[in-house]
């Protein structure tokens, strides 16, 4: 089976949801135009990654003038489900495209680092919040855990989505091959030359397509990839401006590649290594 898919790299409106979700809307349509099937966007898009801001904080202390920029960045994150949801999940079913995105969830009184999954039929599919905040984004983002880790079936490829340097962990990368994720979404912030790098690295270990989206902003320089489960680069890494890359995957590859490596499977050795996460359905 072959399947269309996109990345979009581009720049959030940071502080303003709203704003970002009117800007995917349009990529999305953008996206589905060239014959997506699955519309990839980058880690905090809707929301927004504050690079840079330290609102105010120091060991021991934080600022009046911090806490209202805080303020800002809270008002700006979406609840889930929510407006915003709502008119995500429309535009998936106005172009019948799967959508993967990452949002600054607002849950109480906490904001977390998501990626939302909306099915073409508009329904909100899945969510994945990050588990650990990198740095100084614990002191903005909340912590995931196991019950948001979906792998969730198609109808062409099972999707999941690792955020950032979350794919630095190697028990979660395992989490995520044992539940048999075919199409590996990586939604990030990371623009150094060693992320693609990552990316193929991933490709290979889990004989899976990778599909990574970076943010594009005067502080963020891209390096969107898509990659292939033998290691090959498909589409970027793009470093020049916002951009949209499409890949026909040949969905057949990933049973090429786990010929001789399947590390759920007949890599695998059940006998003295075994993986438990706690909190998974």
């Amino acid at each position: 089976m072959a399947v269309m898919v996109a990345v979009v790299q581009a720049g959030a409106v940071l502080f303003d949801s709203e704003g970002s979700v009117a800007k995917a809307e349009g990529l999305a349509a953008e996206a589905a135009g060239r014959g997506a099937r699955l519309v990839v966007f980058p880690e905090a898009f809707a929301g927004g990654y504050p690079k840079g801001e330290d609102f105010g904080a120091r060991v021991g202390s934080r600022s009046p003038e911090g806490r209202k920029r805080f303020r800002r960045y809270f008002e700006g994150a979406m609840e889930v489900p929510g407006p915003a949801t709502e008119r995500l999940g429309r535009a998936a079913k106005q172009h019948g495209v799967w959508l993967v995105i990452g949002a600054i969830e607002r849950d109480g009184g906490t904001l977390y680092c998501t990626v939302l999954f909306f099915a073409p039929d508009g329904r909100l599919a899945g969510k994945h919040r990050k588990l650990m905040p990198t740095a100084m984004e614990r002191l903005i983002w909340g912590f995931g855990d196991g019950t948001t880790l979906p792998v969730m079936e198609t109808g062409f490829g099972r999707i999941g989505a690792v955020i950032c340097w979350e794919n630095y962990m190697p028990l979660l990368r395992a989490a995520m091959y044992q539940q048999g994720i075919q199409l590996y979404c990586a939604p990030t912030v990371d623009d150094r030359e060693t992320w693609p790098v990552t990316m193929r690295h991933i490709a290979l270990e889990g004989r899976c397509f990778v599909l990574s989206a970076c943010q594009y902003t005067e502080s963020i320089r891209g390096g969107s990839v898509i990659v292939g489960p033998l290691g090959k680069v498909l589409a970027g890494p793009c470093y020049d401006g916002e951009c949209i890359l499409t890949a026909e995957l040949d969905m057949g590859e990933i049973a090429e590649g786990k010929f001789d490596l399947d590390v759920a499977g007949h890599y695998a050795r059940p006998d003295v290594f075994r993986l438990e996460v706690a909190g998974l359905r």
